[in-house]
């Protein structure tokens, strides 16, 4: 089992910034990859970005490539993804997630463990 604890959201500004912390706990691999999605009211959940634990290689979902940048500590089994320029429409509960796997993947259902969420609001 994993673990998973996201922190970091809160009520922002548009074109302000806030970073979105994950840490990982249990039976971490580094063979795995941690992906950040969210969900808005009425709308289902959607990739973000993930980053591969052991190689680094990072993808990004096109609505925020070049504003959003997804790092990981491994020393600290913590992934961050620091948001910038921000838009209200970025709104939603942001989750963490891990997939016991080499590829990254943006589908939500090919991902094994979830923590709880943090909710981000961008105001205009």
């Amino acid at each position: 089992q994993v673990q998973l604890v996201e922190s970091g959201g809160g009520l922002v500004q548009a074109g302000g910034s806030l970073r979105l912390s994950c840490a990982a706990s249990g039976r971490t691999d580094s063979n795995q990859v941690m992906g950040w999605f969210r969900q808005a009211p009425g709308k289902e959940r959607e990739f973000v970005a993930a980053i591969n634990w052991s190689r680094g290689h990072t993808y990004y979902a096109d609505s925020v490539k070049g504003r959003f940048t997804i790092t990981r500590d491994n020393a600290k089994n913590t992934a961050y993804l620091q948001m910038n320029s921000l838009k209200p429409e970025d709104t939603a509960v942001y989750s963490c997630a891990v997939d016991i796997a080499w590829t990254i993947k943006v589908e939500p259902g090919e991902y094994d463990y979830w923590g709880q969420g943090t909710q981000v609001t961008v105001s205009s």
